[in-house]
């Protein structure tokens, strides 16, 4: 037998022990006899003298039983005992427990402490190691299951029922004005009462049950499947309304916040499992219909009828139960009177046909469901019952009204705090209002009224309506705003912040701001100056860009008009801003591309919902913002081509915490500084020698545009000075229909324009408004871009005429000569006659002199619109995403 495979001498002096301390010297040099042969049990095969791990005599460690083996226990990090082998590392030696020739193959592991849970399995390899055994897995799921039952369980016992009566609390809203006293307090404590089942009718509870959840009577409470439904509907980012009972309705009512998260959901569920195992459905269906919103500030079923229709609740009729079961669905959108100043898509018209047809489907489903006979739905289909109109909250009257309903509007939008929420109350909203502008505008407004509008003995003289609104520039701030007659007049629509009233011609500043700074497709990307000359005679054909007539509907011509046939000629667009004519605009507008002007009115703060049509008379201003849309976009050329958004709310606070996202609005820049300092330059020119020369009663430097639309149906004057912007907005409107009636004839005259009654009342309050205040004038406007005449325009001539000449009979009285080459100087500025803003007035006609006067200053144009309805929030302050 090799050397190698003897088995080491047994150690002498020591024993087994001393073999295992590896002392030296302790073998007696002799071989020992192979394991088991003497018959002694110790030297059986697991009984050796030393272990794995030892060390042998003469200090050798002892050997595993082999290297893979080795490699385990290494792994493993266990110790082993007892041999995997016999002598010399031999496995299956002869004369051992398992037979001559055969041993245990590999070691057995130590028993050890045992693990609560094997895993890894221990003695286990490969994917055995990583697979669970069945006890582990049933166990898990067992204590999974258990844990489950008792989170329910504690759910359970730690919510409690809700009550009604908690619910029907509320506190008042307050509004502030902006040097921080008290504006108003309103809220809805008042206009709230519970009723017991008895006095609830029982067309109104079967008309809630057939239209929200036909099974009341027979479900648990919990509609599992439409919980899974919100879950689902979250999960995509939708809503997840349309999933709950009118147990949880009730729940949601009384507990929880509007906040559509799956927190909410799941303690919705527990809340709504007491609940109806704890309440009779009576008492549940009771406490809904007491704690439920039906809109104008009315909880509950006894406040709605008589909110809507002046009588207690038990008093309604089947008819009427059904119209107030619809608002259930969203009084914004199922109000007959309207809610468009929160959404524009909710107007008068459009919400009294959602109403109509929710309140007979809700009566065919009561009929349906056997809750109405025969005779009693033929009764209350017969003909819908128009609910009351709205009626003024205590103190909200006058203006007070218009400015609390601006602020409310601006706080939900900017917010996550539903109208339900907001009309609860307990809000402290700082608003940027100032009293005394906010006064002096409504008497501006009441003063020009009384002294040209006599509605007692002109029919023309009705229905005539005022919005105005006053902006600060390089800021935002709403200062001051005139919305109407007041609530308590029954007029309910803000007209500051409401739309379908088109703005004329003080949309043209914003083709010219356009031209300055994109040029035109003729110019190279330069921008134009305002020098540059366009036709400006009535009645001419407007051209596309490649030299093509612009087509109507029909296939025929378009032809574009001016109020009046005076014959222009080509004049300059400074010239053409002066005295409004519609002709130049146009043509300007389609050789800048409308979508560009539409680019540069957005970034000046116009909303793009309230944006027409981009044909050739978009130019003109048949677009609708509203007026403070329209002072926050002229505020913009005030600060030198900065825009900041309108904004109405500085500071919103609950229960003591200020809530977020009422930050001031960052000031960017619209438009490049000098193309709105060109424009002021342009606009001051309006008030001092075009039809804007109303205004220069205010006596300070100032610069603004007036505007008349198609058939006269609306009038406008915006103007500003670098302290205040501000916009005035007159029309007439059908009280029925809400459609826009002209004014030809109004206050005794011909027409309406926006140099005369517009622009008398914006003096009025601007002087007020500005006093005490410097006149810092603007900044001075430097030329700017190329002198690009409209295609077809002659070459200028050599030389020119400066003696004033007039041309009697085209004019109803004498203005500023047209005809010297000194264009109408600004209050700061002259001209000397070769000056980059000098303009060469009088125009040529196919290269003929056109002396005479310029038309009065109420000649003005007609843009050409066809809208004919005044609708409400679009366009306005907040309408869509903003405000």
């Amino acid at each position: 037998m090799s050397e190698h495979r003897r088995k080491p001498p047994q150690p002498q002096g020591g024993g087994r022990a001393a073999a295992r301390r590896g002392q030296p010297g302790s073998s007696s040099g002799r071989r020992a006899a192979p394991r088991g042969a003497t018959g002694s049990p110790s030297d059986s095969y697991g009984s050796s003298s030393y272990g794995s791990g030892s060390s042998a005599p003469g200090g050798e460690e002892r050997p595993y039983g082999g290297r893979a083996e080795a490699r385990r226990a290494a792994q493993r990090g266990t110790r082993r005992r007892g041999a995997d082998a016999g002598p010399g590392g031999r496995r299956g030696a002869p004369g051992g427990p398992n037979g001559p020739g055969r041993g245990r193959g590999r070691a057995s592991t130590a028993p050890g402490k045992k693990r609560l849970i094997d895993y890894p399995r221990a003695g286990k390899y490969g994917w055995r190691r990583w697979t669970p055994s069945w006890k582990l897995v049933s166990g898990l799921f067992i204590g999974f299951l258990g844990s489950l039952v008792a989170l329910v369980g504690v759910s359970y016992a730690m919510v409690s029922i809700p009550n009604e009566n908690d619910a029907a609390k509320s506190q008042n809203n307050v509004y502030y004005w902006a040097d921080g006293k008290q504006m108003v307090a309103t809220g809805t404590g008042v206009n709230r009462q519970n009723v017991s089942i008895d006095q609830i009718p029982d067309a109104m509870q079967w008309a809630v049950i057939s239209a929200e959840n036909k099974s009341f009577y027979q479900d648990s409470g919990v509609d599992p499947m439409g919980i899974l439904r919100a879950v689902a509907n979250m999960a995509r980012g939708g809503q997840t309304q349309g999933g709950s009972t009118i147990t949880q309705q009730y729940v949601k009512n009384t507990y929880l916040s509007q906040q559509q998260t799956l927190t909410r959901k799941f303690k919705e569920m527990f809340i709504s499992i007491k609940v109806g195992t704890k309440l009779d459905k009576r008492q549940i269906l009771q406490g809904y219909l007491n704690t439920s919103y039906f809109g104008r500030g009315a909880y509950g079923i006894q406040a709605a009828a008589q909110t809507y229709y002046g009588k207690d609740a038990v008093d309604l009729t089947p008819s009427q139960c059904a119209v107030l079961a619809a608002l259930l669905k969203g009084p914004t959108y199922f109000d007959p009177a309207g809610n468009a100043d929160l959404d524009q898509s909710a107007t008068q018209k459009a919400n009294t046909q959602r109403s109509q047809a929710r309140w007979k489907w809700i009566l065919e489903q009561m009929h349906n469901d056997h809750h109405l006979s025969d005779a009693d739905y033929q009764k209350a289909i017969a003909q819908y019952p128009m609910p009351d109109g709205r009626k003024a909250a205590k103190g909200m009257t006058g203006q007070i009204s218009y400015l609390a309903d601006t602020a409310k509007k601006y706080v939900l939008a900017h917010s996550d705090i539903t109208e339900a929420q907001f009309d609860q109350g307990g809000y402290q909203i700082h608003t940027t209002f100032q009293k005394d502008k906010v006064n002096k505008l409504a008497e501006a407004v009441k003063k020009i009224q009384k002294e040209r509008l006599d509605p007692k003995h002109r029919d023309l003289d009705k229905y005539v309506q005022f919005g105005a609104a006053s902006v600060k520039p390089k800021d935002g701030a709403i200062v001051a705003l005139y919305g109407g007659d007041g609530y308590e007049n029954g007029h309910f629509t803000n007209n500051a912040d409401t739309s379908g009233v088109p703005v004329g011609s003080t949309w043209k500043p914003f083709v010219l701001a356009a031209a300055m700074q994109y040029g035109t497709y003729r110019s190279d990307g330069q921008g134009i100056s305002p020098l540059s000359k366009y036709n400006g005679n009535d009645h001419l054909k407007v051209l596309n860009q490649d030299g093509s007539p612009v087509l109507k509907k029909d296939g025929s011509v378009f032809y574009q008009r001016n109020e009046s046939d005076h014959k222009w000629g080509y004049i300059t667009l400074r010239k053409a801003m002066e005295q409004s004519i519609n002709t130049p605009f146009v043509q300007l507008g389609m050789d800048v591309g409308m979508s560009k002007v539409r680019d540069v009115a957005q970034a000046s703060g116009i909303l793009k919902d309230s944006f027409s049509t981009l044909n050739p008379s978009f130019a003109i201003g048949t677009s609708t913002p509203s007026a403070i849309r329209m002072a926050d976009a002229y505020s913009t050329f005030a600060a030198s081509g900065e825009h900041a958004d309108p904004y109405s709310v500085t500071e919103v606070k609950k229960d003591g915490q200020e809530l977020q996202g009422f930050d001031k609005p960052k000031v960017t820049p619209a438009m490049p500084e000098n193309v709105a300092n060109n424009v002021t330059d342009v606009l001051q020119n309006v008030i001092q020698n075009g039809t804007g020369q109303n205004a220069k009663a205010l006596g300070r430097t100032a610069a603004g545009k007036t505007g008349t639309t198609d058939s006269n149906k609306s009038a406008w004057f915006v103007g500003y000075t670098q302290q205040l912007s501000t916009s005035v907005a007159m029309f007439r409107e059908n009280p029925k229909d809400h459609e826009l009636l002209s004014m030809n004839g109004t206050a005794g005259v011909a027409s309406i324009h926006g140099g005369d009654i517009p622009t008398s009342v914006w003096t009025e309050y601007m002087k007020v408004a500005l006093k005490g205040d410097n006149d810092p004038g603007f900044p001075d406007a430097t030329e700017i871009g190329k002198v690009q005449d409209e295609a077809g325009a002659p070459s200028p001539t050599p030389s020119v005429t400066i003696t004033p000449s007039q041309t009697p009979g085209d004019s109803p009285s004498p203005t500023p000569s047209d005809t010297t080459l000194s264009p109408s100087p600004s209050a700061s500025q002259s001209c000397n006659g070769w000056g980059w803003k000098c303009d060469t007035t009088g125009g040529t006609d196919t290269g003929g002199t056109d002396g005479g006067t310029s038309p009065t200053p109420t000649v003005t144009d007609t843009s050409g619109t066809g809208g004919s309805t005044k609708g409400n929030g679009n366009g306005g302050i907040f309408a869509g995403p903003t405000g």
